[in-house]
């Protein structure tokens, strides 16, 4: 999937792109570069942060993965391509997917639809997980 989307995007299958993207494909947790690095860094001692960073880049100008907006200031990314939307804990830090097929089929108002051509419709939920709110 990887080589034929790399190459379709003009982008060489390096090393580092496939190691980068199995392990964001892998990962249900949504990492940071910084996560991204501090796992592959196990297994490819070499490689650098920069690369971890150019190459995020790289594959999501070319549509291969996605940045989740958390509204943190650590950008986090996910590999999933198909529709859902993400609930993010304000304490932990946590993204979940979840899939709200209502949302997806709703028709939105007039004056969205004037406004030009929207590409796509993702919500975002932030609140406190269970989790969290049992430990206090």
């Amino acid at each position: 999937m990887l080589e034929q989307a790399c190459q379709q995007a003009g982008l060489k299958l390096t090393h580092q792109r496939l190691e980068i993207f199995s392990e964001l494909a892998a990962s249900t947790d949504h990492p940071s570069a910084e996560a991204l690095h501090r796992r592959l860094r196990q297994r490819m001692p070499t490689l650098s942060l920069d690369t971890i960073y150019r190459t995020l880049a790289s594959l999501e100008e070319n549509g291969l993965i996605t940045r989740v907006k958390t509204g943190e200031s650590q950008a986090r990314f996910e590999a999933e391509q198909r529709q859902h939307h993400h609930l993010v804990c304000e304490r932990c830090h946590e993204i979940i997917d979840f899939q709200w097929q209502t949302f997806d089929d709703s028709v939105l108002p007039d004056e969205i639809l004037q406004w030009g051509k929207i590409k796509n419709k993702n919500a975002i939920l932030h609140g406190v997980c269970k989790k969290c709110l049992d430990s206090v």
